[in-house]
């Protein structure tokens, strides 16, 4: 029974892993379907070439900061378990590159390749397994802190805080210290409005993330005897939460239409094992209606080119996931409790001082070095041209 145990939980696991690498396509596909026409192929490029550049550095580096497991023993050695331990790496793997994926977003149209790509070396094998490895790796003796403090530990299932937080609030820095798009923001006060260039691709973009989200949520138990249909359906109730009311606020508009499930399904990755259904559907409506006023007020008001909205969406929505969880996670409110609502609200600070400062740190070191900008003709003519060398559709551009 033991080897049909470990076979099982090895088959699980890396089935979780899989749908999670699926949503890196979606991570693609969002962007791609957002950004303009000139830009698209930089889209794709950048998440694989980011995802492969991270599975490198986190199996050499990142993985053992976080947990101290290193992979320096012979395949025999790796087998054993049906290579469990081989198929955790991959699956957490796929929530590390999601960081430099989130990032992509918001700095999209007119950063460099190449400094982005040192910064998600540096990214995905220090500045997030550091974090990582206090809320879920035990390291430091932070988790025991706060549960002597605030009653209980920070609790973090599926990382509202550990993933989509740290990324957004990196990727805000990442976003500030690059500027805004050539003319975006004119001198006269008006915007250049940059509307989506392919709402068909923004939306399976987001369909491809929603699908793979319950592989992101569901598998985090990592084991098939703690697998819960709980967390499916908090996430299901989180998405169609957060889709009705960025519907709603946001006018039908598809933009929003497309992100609110996203916003839900980031929210609820914390505290989905211990919420009930109904407090998973109020914590993705609010999810919903940080996102759509909060990407207005950024885009608008404050005038921060996040490109895709990445900090309302991953940063702030992570953030309030994180808070969510010690409100709708205690049994008062048909939770199954375990958690506190101090101890949630510091786990969250710290995972956003702890994003912003290495985000600033990273983005700021390469700036002030190598230059984090396309240079404005490069700009101008678009990073699929300036950088690849070829546009997204070129069959449209031949001059025979």
């Amino acid at each position: 029974m033991d080897q049909v145990k470990q076979g099982t939980d090895a088959l699980f696991i890396l089935l979780g892993a899989i749908m999670v690498l699926a949503m890196h396509a979606g991570f693609a596909f969002l962007e791609l379907g957002t950004v303009r026409k000139k830009n698209q192929v930089n889209a794709l490029v950048k998440i694989l070439v980011d995802f492969s550049i991270s599975t490198v550095v986190y199996f050499f580096v990142g993985y053992t900061v976080a947990y101290g497991v290193d992979f320096f023993s012979g395949a025999e050695t790796l087998a054993a378990k049906n290579g469990y331990e081989l198929v955790k790496f991959f699956f957490l793997l796929t929530f590390a590159a999601a960081i430099p994926a989130i990032v992509s977003g918001g700095i999209a149209e007119r950063a460099r390749f190449g400094p982005q790509l040192l910064a998600t070396a540096v990214i995905v094998g220090a500045i997030y397994p550091l974090f990582e490895g206090v809320v879920w790796g035990g390291k430091f003796g932070v988790q025991a802190w706060i549960k002597d403090v605030a009653g209980a530990e920070f609790h973090d299932f599926a990382g509202s805080v550990v993933v989509h937080a740290v990324g957004g609030w990196i990727g805000l820095a990442a976003v500030l210290l690059l500027g805004a798009r050539a003319n975006r923001y004119r001198k006269d006060g008006a915007m250049s409005a940059h509307p989506p260039s392919s709402i068909p691709f923004l939306a399976l973009g987001a369909w491809i993330l929603a699908v793979g989200w319950f592989g992101f949520n569901v598998m985090s138990a990592q084991t098939i005897d703690k697998i819960s249909g709980l967390v499916a359906v908090n996430s299901l109730m989180a998405m169609v939460g957060g889709t009705l009311v960025a519907v709603l606020m946001g006018r039908n508009d598809p933009g929003f239409a497309y992100n609110g499930p996203l916003a839900g399904l980031v929210a609820v990755c914390a505290g989905s094992d211990l919420m009930h259904p109904a407090g998973a559907l109020v914590v993705g409506g609010i999810a919903g209606a940080i996102f759509v006023k909060l990407f207005t007020l950024t885009q608008n008001k404050w005038k921060i080119d996040d490109v895709l909205g990445v900090w309302p969406l991953h940063g702030l929505c992570g953030a309030w996931g994180g808070i969510a969880c010690g409100i709708f996670g205690q049994k008062a409110l048909g939770g199954l409790g375990g958690v506190t609502f101090s101890a949630q609200l510091l786990g969250t600070a710290m995972g956003v001082a702890w994003a912003l400062a290495g985000g600033f740190a990273v983005y700021g070191v390469i700036k002030a070095t190598m230059g984090l900008r396309l240079t404005q003709e490069e700009e101008f003519e678009g990073a699929d041209l300036s950088i690849h060398k070829i546009g997204s559709t070129p069959d449209r551009e031949v001059s025979w």
